[in-house]
């Protein structure tokens, strides 16, 4: 494994990321982060998320005992009304320099319990069980949507990804068309398959559990159905993905066995981060499965990227700045030494007694 400065291909995004490992001592006089305590009370009466409670937009939510499920109140896109059909008639998709057209669709929230105090990393397995059971829910419902193209379930957690509210809860976006994301991964995954009649990330899980053991090691933890690791193109200090040992297209694949080994993997995946920092670990993680409409061929793999910010300590965060918005995206740390770092935590959160 190369020492110095070098760069790493991200097969996924047919894109490179700079490492530049010397750099993990560099002195920072910088922004400090505040540190979230772990002193939420299990009820908030000024949680719009909260079961019982008044939301923003004067709906009460049922006083519901497991998760919850509703429309966001302040959805990014909207369903088709006969003003977008009008808009998209007079759009400017034929203009090289001036393209635009209507985007439509609906969002929801996703409450993952009814207690204010939790995170992914205080629930049980069985817990997040049931929280896979709602994204299932919104993801088959998204795909019943003639005018749904992709369905994006994704989580803000903390303060320092732009989450508005400390409530344990996610969101999923559904949307007339397959966002940049997703469609440069699909084009990835299915340049590889046609080049080698093989999926690309069975091929890159299989490489990676070889390595165990080794000075390359980038797996965190592992079960019969599922790995946690550091990607080897990571561009965040502490990126990883969950992703299936052999390939399962979506959420709606699992069987029982699948389901209760993605849970397990997540609730170990939200402790390791937790215990790294002994803090409320902030990061987006977002799921990346087939798509809902269209007619690409399905080569998407079940993956889950977990992009968290924090570089060093609780209270020190990289930011994609300077050369990383001109040139390209650069870490310090190496994901090897991410890895280890995150595989060296404890799987008994610091909070617990």
């Amino acid at each position: 494994m190369l020492s110095g400065v070098h760069r790493r291909y991200n097969p996924l995004h047919d894109s490179w990321v700079l490492c530049s490992p010397h750099r993990t001592s560099r002195p920072w006089q910088g922004a400090q982060e505040a540190v979230t305590g772990d002193d939420k009370p299990e009820y908030d009466e000024k949680c719009y998320l909260c079961p019982g409670n008044t939301r923003a937009n004067g709906e009460q939510n049922p006083a519901y005992k497991s998760t919850y499920v509703f429309p966001n109140d302040f959805a990014a896109v909207m369903p088709i009304t006969p003003y977008s059909l009008a808009e998209e008639s007079s759009s400017c998709k034929d203009n090289d320099l001036f393209k635009a057209e209507p985007v439509s669709g609906n969002c929801s929230v996703i409450c993952f319990s009814p207690k204010h105090n939790v995170t992914l990393a205080h629930i049980t397995p069985s817990e997040i069980s049931v929280v896979i059971d709602a994204w299932k829910k919104v993801y088959q419902s998204a795909r019943e949507d003639p005018e749904v193209k992709y369905c994006q379930i994704f989580e803000n957690k903390g303060a320092a990804m732009g989450c508005s509210n400390p409530h344990p809860h996610g969101q999923a976006w559904m949307t007339s068309i397959v966002p940049d994301e997703p469609r440069i991964e699909h084009e990835s995954l299915l340049k590889y398959y046609q080049k080698n009649q093989k999926h690309m990330l069975e091929d890159y899980v299989e490489k990676e559990i070889a390595l165990i053991g080794t000075e390359g090691d980038r797996i965190i933890d592992l079960n019969d159905t599922f790995v946690l690791l550091v990607p080897f193109w990571a561009t965040w200090p502490f990126e990883t993905m969950i992703v299936s040992r052999k390939r399962i297209p979506n959420l709606l694949d699992l069987d029982d066995k699948q389901q209760l080994d993605l849970a397990d993997i997540i609730s170990r995946a939200a402790i390791r981060y937790d215990n790294l920092f002994k803090t409320s670990f902030p990061y987006s993680m977002g799921i990346h499965q087939s798509f809902v409409g269209g007619d690409e061929p399905d080569v998407e793999h079940l993956l889950f990227h977990f992009y968290p910010p924090l570089l060093r300590s609780a209270t020190v965060r990289k930011f994609l700045v300077g050369f990383e918005l001109l040139g390209m995206p650069q870490r310090d740390i190496t994901p090897e030494s991410a890895a280890a770092s995150l595989r060296q935590c404890s799987l008994k959160h610091y909070s617990s007694s």
